[in-house]
């Protein structure tokens, strides 16, 4: 069982870490803990279960996130001059020129209505990057924007710091451009590289966002994402920073339908958020089947 946050569901975000529920682990955990988990041994009263989760509490990161109550994000990308949801990773760099582009403006349009903490989606299923990475051509340095010199990401993290609003970049597993995608230990490298560029270039980064999407890429082999050494590296270059939905610190509501449960407490199984589980039906078009988790 994990405290792994709240869904943050009409701008509300509490902070009651309770639940009753067993679970399938074996290990001892003391009673009182000023741990984010706590394991649970297989036969477990419920009121023992009841006791112990009693005293998961947060991390300093998940406490803040907690606090801000509302973060948005920010989907700007090659599907922005493309007008699809998901592109195929074939787009031209040379369709991606956004002229009169003002990160500033994004981020004081977002802070005036309320919103603490800003995430860019800084590569999405298609591959394109908003900054100019060195491990790859599908990038911004390719584009006719600012003359290949452009770098949206740089630009909203300045926006962000200036401005005093958190900073967070959504990195998509699943890159539809990328040649590695499928000879999963290339990948995973790749993905390294990538994801330590972002990490050590625009300062303080407050939100590290993964979704569960898998799909083919162009080797059509099956992706095995390394999910805990990239969070062992954001631990290691960004320890303030809390690790999104595919990861130990934030949870997701459950679904992209725009419902959510109208009371939905931080502490969780961890049994259900498993990678394969939660990569099952994300990014998938599925009914929306509210399923209690608490």
């Amino acid at each position: 069982m994990n405290c792994s946050g709240r869904a943050k569901r009409h701008g509300l975000a509490g902070v009651l870490l309770s639940g009753a529920l067993l679970l399938p682990f074996v290990g001892a955990a003391q009673l009182y803990t000023t741990q984010n988990y706590v394991a649970l041994p297989p036969g477990s009263s419920s009121s023992a279960v009841i006791q112990k989760a009693a005293h998961v509490v947060p991390s300093p990161r998940q406490l803040r996130w907690q606090q801000l109550e509302l973060t948005g994000f920010l989907h700007f990308g090659m599907n922005t001059f493309t007008n699809k949801e998901w592109g195929d990773g074939t787009e031209s760099p040379s369709l991606f020129n956004p002229t009169s582009l003002d990160a500033g403006q994004w981020v004081k349009t977002c802070k005036e209505g309320g919103i603490k903490q800003v995430i860019i989606t800084a590569k999405h299923h298609d591959g394109f990057c908003l900054w100019p990475s060195k491990y790859t051509e599908h990038s911004v340095k390719n584009s006719p924007w600012k003359g290949g010199r452009g770098d949206v990401v740089k630009e909203v993290a300045e926006a962000c710091h200036k401005q005093g609003v958190g900073f967070g970049v959504y990195l998509s597993p699943w890159d539809r451009n990328s040649p590695y995608f499928g000879d999963s230990a290339k990948y995973n490298n790749y993905f390294v590289n990538q994801l330590t560029e972002l990490l050590t270039t625009y300062g303080r980064v407050d939100e590290v966002w993964f979704d569960g999407a898998n799909g083919e890429g162009p080797t059509g082999k099956k992706q095995v994402y390394d999910f805990n050494r990239w969070y062992a590296l954001i631990r290691k270059l960004q320890p303030t920073a809390v690790i999104a939905v595919m990861g130990p610190d934030v949870r997701w509501v459950g679904t992209e339908s725009g419902y959510g449960r109208e009371m939905e407490w931080s502490v969780v199984p961890t049994d259900a958020q498993r990678q394969d589980k939660v990569a099952a039906t994300s990014q998938k078009e599925v009914a929306f089947a509210p399923k209690n988790m608490m």
